[in-house]
């Protein structure tokens, strides 16, 4: 009887872990669901009639959340936590985090759409980090009756069965791992339970050590996002400033492909000529690099006379970025909730302005490469000399010194108008061999 009342212990063990971690769950996704309801109600511009909260505060209850989720890490670096402790936990942490949202939107008034996405981007990521944390922490909480199976595997395996005494487990293996599959000794797998518990203890300890790693991890992830709060633009010109700025990497890659463009080789005489020929059919097969150079070799001096006059237009046009973005910086003491959209529209009109730029000069590489396509690199430039009449027209709505941007214009203008003149040139002189194409077939 005592080993029957031993096997209803286990049972009712298992049964109170069941209920525990069900409790969890429920009380995990009440909490999740408040978070996420709250989160979408907020995603929307405030009012401009509520008071701005500064971007600092943020910061400030950011660092408090990161502090919270330490707490939370913390009560898993000994035995392991009550559910009132996870509950209670929970329930400071999330109230935490619903005023960290609430307090964010205020952050939101009188901001545009580039920094709009810049706060909403940052404070999702606090909130989903939030979220991975606490659902691993109600996941390691469920590992018991799984443990309990793989501990008493691991009992009756021929290391351990040594130091066990004869009445309570038989020494050979074999027949220990029979009684373990067939279902019909059940009650003798329960009588190794009974008799072999501390065994069993310890490898329980084992299994929880295994699952608790896993929490500091995801709390480390918390301190990352809230971390990567003092980073986040807390203004729309800098928020902006930061998206040219991307433009104009982007444009800078493009620039040094375009710079790699080569003309082809003069034709090799004499003995010369045999060397030659010998190098180029055994380069393609020496390395992979050898193909990737290739591109850049067959330009002709027509065609590279076309390159070299992107080279320019593009160099030029980063000077105008550069120019912009001054001219924007210099605009960060005017910024103020009480001005609105009339100085947030004009700074956000200049951004898509500068972003249509950065295709078209996307647009302009590709074609460079032979055979170059004029025509659309003749569209290109068009679009990029209406981007830069735009952008003047932005610029005017605006107060601030922008001398040296409109200086910058009118040299880029100048590039693009010597382009248009040679592709227009380039197309003159290949329609004709176009139609001698299309008569002789």
């Amino acid at each position: 009887m005592l080993f029957f009342a031993a096997e209803r212990e286990r049972e009712r063990e298992r049964e109170m872990g069941r209920v525990e971690k069900e409790q969890l769950n429920r009380t995990l996704t009440e909490h999740l669901n408040t978070i996420h309801e709250t989160f979408q109600v907020l995603d929307q511009n405030p009012a401009s009639s509520l008071d701005k909260v500064a971007w600092n505060e943020v910061i400030k209850l950011g660092d408090q959340v990161s502090k919270q989720a330490t707490v939370a890490g913390m009560l898993w670096t000994g035995e392991r936590p009550e559910v009132k402790e996870l509950e209670e936990n929970m329930g400071t942490y999330f109230n935490m985090l619903q005023g960290f949202l609430l307090l964010s939107h205020g952050t939101k008034v009188g901001a545009g759409p580039t920094l709009y996405s810049c706060i909403h981007a940052s404070v999702k990521q606090v909130v989903d980090c939030s979220f991975m944390l606490f659902k691993e922490s109600v996941s390691s909480c469920g590992t018991l009756s799984l443990s309990l199976s793989l501990s008493l595997s691991l009992s009756l395996s021929p290391t351990h069965t040594q130091t066990y005494p004869r009445t309570c487990v038989q020494r050979d293996p074999q027949t220990c791992i029979i009684l373990w599959i067939v279902d019909s000794y059940r009650i003798i797998i329960a009588i190794y339970v009974y008799k072999c518990c501390l065994c069993i203890t310890v490898e329980l300890r084992s299994s929880y050590k295994d699952q608790k790693l896993s929490i500091p991890p995801m709390v480390g992830t918390v301190w990352d996002a809230c971390s990567a709060l003092k980073k986040t633009p807390s203004t729309n010109i800098t928020a902006i400033g930061r998206a040219i700025t991307q433009v104009a990497v982007s444009m800078k890659d493009v620039l040094r492909e375009m710079k790699e463009l080569k003309p082809a080789s003069a034709e090799p005489k004499d003995e010369d000529s045999e060397e030659a020929s010998v190098k180029d059919d055994s380069g393609p097969h020496d390395s992979d690099d050898s193909c990737g150079g290739d591109l850049g070799n067959d330009l002709s001096p027509e065609e590279m006379k076309i390159a070299q006059l992107a080279v320019g237009v593009v160099s030029e046009t980063l000077v105008v970025i550069k120019e912009l973005i001054r001219f924007i910086t210099s605009l960060n003491k005017l910024e103020n909730a009480d001005n609105g959209n009339d100085f947030v529209n004009p700074l956000e009109r200049l951004l898509k302005l500068c972003q249509e730029s950065g295709l078209q000069v996307d647009e302009l590489g590709a074609c460079l490469y032979p055979p170059q396509e004029f025509s659309a690199m003749e569209t290109a430039v068009e679009k990029i000399s209406s981007v830069i009449d735009g952008m003047q027209v932005e610029v005017n709505n605006l107060e601030g010194s922008s001398e040296a941007f409109f200086q910058a214009c009118t040299g880029l203008r100048d590039l693009l108008r010597e382009m248009k003149s040679e592709l227009r040139s380039s197309i003159t002189r290949l329609l004709p061999e176009m139609q001698n194409l299309v008569v002789s077939n």
